[in-house]
């Protein structure tokens, strides 16, 4: 018999788990299935597919996509190095794999095909990979004898070797700023720093020297006549349409010329069909959960927590903050999803099990132990 004092796991988990960024996170895939609706329809149609294929797929990865989520935010801190150890060694042989048997589009080759699946291992190095940086500096503060910044210094090399060999410069470009960002919090000196943004301006110019689409792309965001803008183009008419309530939803005209309107131009399309004032709500959202992550994350007494949550925050605010100004034309094209809302099977699981990381590194860890121990004894204090 089981007292009515007595707390079960998932009351331990309610009870610690940070219920706003969820209710967020909730809001975001809500929001991720109407715009879809509105947007993918089209492109399905030119494609000769059911109207709500998009839709339809995006439905079925986000129902394990929220199971990832939820059973990620259960993990111990101990538990989620064990397993972002796993997701990285294997999402780092899939990434090599890419470079063999990965399809090739558009000079990329980015996929690969594992079990009749398209999966793109670069989402997943990414989440892990925060992780495992974290872990090594919060090491190095603790065991100064421990060569940490020298292995993290490694496993960037590593990751940004198979990106550029693919290649993938947005990819290569956001991790490497998240690496730069946990290093200047684990307290390394301003000289260093310094050193490593010069090497990162470096190797962009090397990009644009080397790799032929990233030089196109950039020439045509500083002049527009040098290439195609039509995608970037319409994107920014579409706000202008749109106004701040929108046209309605089915009335935009975006979603019908722009082949990646339910993907990487999302956000045009929810600006012509709800208005600026719906862009606004969603970046809302994105702010909110980035800037009350980073405050919970800044409250945490583990180093770990610390910086393996910022990172995870940062990952998410600046992908999120990349695609959107890409829909505006305020930084070159990139081919980054909009996390939770642009169509991605790879990219929301991914998105899924890095926020579900998050959820579990902010969770009130001391009141969590606690209940574990004195759950009895606290349960009626709880219920005053």
């Amino acid at each position: 018999m089981i007292s009515r004092t007595q707390l079960t796991p998932f009351a331990v988990w309610w009870r610690t788990m940070d219920r706003l960024t969820l209710a967020a996170l909730g809001a975001l895939m809500l929001a991720g299935i109407i715009l879809l609706l509105a947007a993918s329809s089209p492109v399905a149609t030119k494609l000769g597919l059911d109207p709500f294929h998009f839709v339809n797929r995006q439905i079925l990865y986000l129902i394990p996509a929220i199971a990832i989520m939820l059973g990620t935010s259960l993990l111990s801190p101990h538990q989620i190095r064990r397993l972002a150890l796993v997701v990285f060694a294997l999402s780092m042989v899939l990434l090599a794999g890419t470079l063999v048997f990965g399809t090739e589009i558009k000079g990329a080759r980015r996929w690969v095909v594992l079990l009749g699946v398209n999966i793109q291992p670069s989402e997943f190095v990414k989440p892990a990979f925060v992780i495992l940086i974290a872990w090594l500096f919060a090491e190095s503060a603790r065991k100064p004898d421990m060569p940490a910044n020298i292995m993290a210094l490694g496993l960037l090399g590593a990751v940004v070797s198979l990106l550029m060999l693919q290649p993938d410069v947005g990819q290569t470009m956001l991790t490497t700023m998240v690496w730069g960002v946990l290093f200047f919090m684990a307290g390394m000196r301003l000289i260093w720093v310094a050193g490593l943004a010069g090497a990162a301006v470096a190797g962009l110019g090397a990009a644009y020297l080397t790799v032929p689409h990233v030089a196109r792309r950039v020439n045509r965001f500083f002049d527009p006549s040098s290439g195609d803008t039509f995608q970037v183009d319409n994107a920014v008419e579409s706000f202008l349409r749109g106004g701040w309530l929108g046209q309605g939803p089915g009335e935009g005209t975006v979603k019908r010329i722009l082949p990646d309107s339910h993907a990487d131009f999302i956000f045009a399309v929810a600006a012509e069909e709800f208005g600026i004032v719906l862009c606004l709500l969603v970046v809302g959202l994105f702010a909110f959960i980035v800037i009350r992550v980073l405050s919970r994350a800044i409250a945490a007494q583990d180093a770990f927590a610390r910086y393996a949550a910022a990172g995870l925050a940062i990952l998410f605010g600046t992908q999120s903050a990349i695609n959107m100004a890409v829909n505006l034309h305020l930084i070159p094209a990139k081919g980054m999803t909009l996390p939770f809302i642009s169509y991605g099977g790879s990219s929301l699981l991914s998105l899924a099990y890095g926020m579900g990381m998050v959820l579990a590194l902010t969770r009130d860890r001391p009141r969590a132990e606690q209940f574990g121990r004195h759950g009895a004894a606290m349960a009626p204090a709880a219920a005053c």
